[in-house]
């Protein structure tokens, strides 16, 4: 275990969004239903928000610490660029909004990973132990494919892991802040150490955020159990207000192992679609990304000195 694992500061500005634009943005079904013009647009987004990014960095984040977390369809030339250009890039390669985990390029994941040759490999996952069997073992056998690959070719591993609840779940929790404050880091927990135990070992897990420090004191033990002393955290934003993000970054941040954060939406989506209104311009957009990106990186590590 002693090569798996990423313990540096990592601080992530995630825009690998597809499915969350076509409904959200342009009121469609699917990503399929997007035209040209719109595809067009989403490339725009993505490029502003990169450019938030390195002004963000130009403005004192360190780059040794600031990454993009990008996906082909609409932002291969960012990562090209991120990848020329120094930066970490984190490669997403689940197929958007779908509920269950499949590759984006099923038959070929592997040559589209060494492509772009990123920093990290990346799945989001969304899982719940009442899950079938059948969809758990369809879930762990994808992840472990990527998990071994990852680590035979020299690519770290970041899992983001959502733990949709059952309602089940709800109904005994009450409702859905008590099943967050209750339920959930209890599921991440059992989740963590079921997706050990089948071989799947991300250097990164990226969790949602909790409102108790020794919840994750209690996932982050999890996630270094037997041996696994370099395994870290990162909170990511879940689309949240920013009051919520900024608790949930300023208590992890106290909390060794725990080491950064994924904020996107929060981020990046308000200015996005005044963008996309003609309200803004370009470089409104970005200022405003690049805005967002180091208040974040300053809650969670106020020493940065940051313009």
């Amino acid at each position: 275990m002693d090569k798996i694992g990423y313990d540096k500061p990592l601080y992530i500005l995630p825009f690998d969004h597809r499915a969350t634009f076509a409904t959200n943005m342009f009121g469609l079904n699917v990503v399929e239903d997007l035209n040209e013009e719109q595809a067009k647009l989403i490339k725009e987004f993505k490029l502003l928000i990169y450019l938030g990014f390195k002004d963000a960095i130009n403005k004192g984040v360190p780059k040794e610490s600031g990454a993009i977390l990008c996906e082909e369809q609409f932002g291969a030339a960012i990562l090209d660029d991120a990848r020329r250009s120094g930066y970490i890039t984190i490669l997403t390669t689940e197929k958007s909004g779908s509920s269950e985990f499949k590759f984006q390029y099923e038959k070929d994941f592997r040559w589209h990973i060494d492509k772009f040759k990123p920093t990290f490999t990346k799945v989001l996952l969304r899982y719940n132990p009442s899950d079938s069997a059948d969809l758990k073992q369809r879930q762990k056998t994808n992840l472990k494919l990527l998990s071994d690959f990852s680590h035979e070719n020299g690519y770290k591993f970041l899992l983001e892991v959502l733990v949709i609840p059952t309602e089940e779940q709800l109904m005994r929790a009450g409702s859905r802040e008590a099943y967050d404050e209750n339920l959930r880091p209890i599921l991440t927990k059992e989740i963590i150490i079921e997706l050990q135990n089948f071989g799947i070992e991300p250097d990164i897990w990226k969790i949602e955020g909790l409102d108790k420090e020794e919840d994750y004191r209690e996932i982050v033990n999890a996630a270094r159990s037997r041996g696994r002393i370099k395994v870290s955290l990162v909170i990511l934003g879940r689309g949240a207000n920013e009051e919520k993000v900024e608790q949930w970054l300023s208590l992890g941040a106290k909390v060794k192992g725990i080491v950064g954060f994924a904020v996107g939406r929060t981020a990046f989506w308000d200015s996005l679609e005044k963008y996309y209104k003609k309200e803004i311009g370009q470089q409104e957009v970005i200022n405003s990304v690049s805005g967002s990106f180091k208040k974040y990186c300053k809650i969670f590590s106020p020493n940065l000195n940051l313009v």
